[in-house]
Formats: structure tokens, C-alpha cells, sequence
């Protein structure tokens, strides 16, 4: 299994982000464009985490095309990754109410390979099982774990984006983790 090794944020980089806020604002679009690099793991996290699978990339686009048209309204420039996410749950409401009652959080899930990596169905199956099963977890759980385990976000960086507290994320990711590990185990015994 390929890991990807992520640092949380230097405070640079935060600081850098009400720059290209204020950047954007004006037409840069390349800076909406680095913004748009900075925070889609977030984003797409938060989405998986709350719609089915196949309607996460598009709504991507629908979240980052909003945050575009509405970046006059944001406040404080540097607090753009919590604004983005509360843009990003409201999306994930919206689609809810759209869709009705049929649109179900436990769809069965096609995880898309990467590129150059083989398609092992056992190895995709696996993980579209461990996916259900985090998509199971309460909200709380849910959100920061799919950021953490499949997004690839610290848990400094979760909380630095999402605006979240520290301590919470934290404690969010040590329930969470704890919860999906007996729900795996108890799945194991069942199996077996």
C-alpha cells in the first residue's frame, strides 16, 4: 500500500493563504488556482465522508466554484480553509435535500485505482469494505478519519484547515480510530 508522508503547514504557507485570497478577489485566478491545490484533499475528505462516492468529484467543483463566487463575502482571508469547509458540509446538506430519501450514505463503493498501480479486486474490495465501515462511524468520527486515513491529512493540518480545535481533532481521531478498530474486529469474528 503506496503512503504518502504529509507535514502539517508551515505558518508561511497559512499566512500565504490571505494572500492568494486577496489575490483571487482581484481575477488572479492562478491564485485561486493554488488555493484550489491547497485545500481539495479537504474538501474531497469532507464530501466522502458525507455523500456517496461517485457524486464526490463533482461536487468538488460544485464546492470550489461557489467559494470563487462568494470569496467577496469571506471575512477574515485567513481563515479560508475552515470557510471552505463549511461551504463543503453545506454542499453535502444540499445534495441531501436535492436528492430526497434515495440517496443513501452506505451506496456500495467503486473505488477508482491509482494511476500506474494494478486493480486488485481483493485489495479494492478491502478497502471499499474498511470505507463502509468508516462511513458508518458517527459524524464526528467520520470526517476527520476519512481525512486522516485516505485524504492523508495530519491531524494538525485537519484542524488547521477544517477550523477545527486541536484538541478535538485529536480526540476525534483517537475515538474514532478506537470505534473503527472494534467495528473491523467484530466484522473478523463474524467472518469467521
Amino acid at each position: 500500500m503506496e503512503r504518502r508522508v504529509v507535514t502539517a503547514l508551515p505558518v508561511s504557507e497559512l499566512q500565504d493563504d490571505g494572500a492568494l485570497v486577496s489575490s483571487a478577489r482581484e481575477g488572479d485566478r492562478a491564485a485561486f488556482g493554488r488555493l484550489y491545490d491547497r485545500y481539495a484533499r479537504m474538501v474531497h475528505g469532507i464530501l466522502l465522508s458525507r455523500v456517496p462516492p461517485p457524486e464526490v468529484d463533482d461536487l468538488v467543483q460544485e464546492v470550489f466554484l461557489a467559494a470563487l463566487r462568494q470569496l467577496h463575502a469571506l471575512r477574515d482571508v485567513a481563515r479560508f480553509g475552515a470557510w471552505l469547509a463549511v461551504i463543503t458540509r453545506n454542499r453535502a446538506n444540499d445534495y441531501y435535500r436535492k436528492s430526497g430519501p434515495q440517496a443513501a450514505l452506505t451506496e456500495p463503493v467503486f473505488e477508482e485505482q491509482p494511476e500506474g498501480r494494478p486493480n486488485n479486486p481483493a485489495e479494492a474490495q478491502e478497502a471499499a469494505m474498511i470505507l463502509a465501515v468508516v462511513r458508518a462511524l458517527p459524524e464526528a468520527y467520520r470526517e476527520p478519519l476519512i481525512l486522516r486515513l485516505v485524504e492523508g491529512l495530519t491531524g494538525p493540518e485537519i484542524a488547521t484547515r477544517t477550523g477545527l480545535k486541536h484538541g478535538s481533532v485529536r480526540v476525534n481521531l483517537c475515538r474514532g480510530m478506537q470505534m473503527l478498530r472494534e467495528r473491523l474486529n467484530d466484522r473478523a469474528k463474524g467472518a469467521s
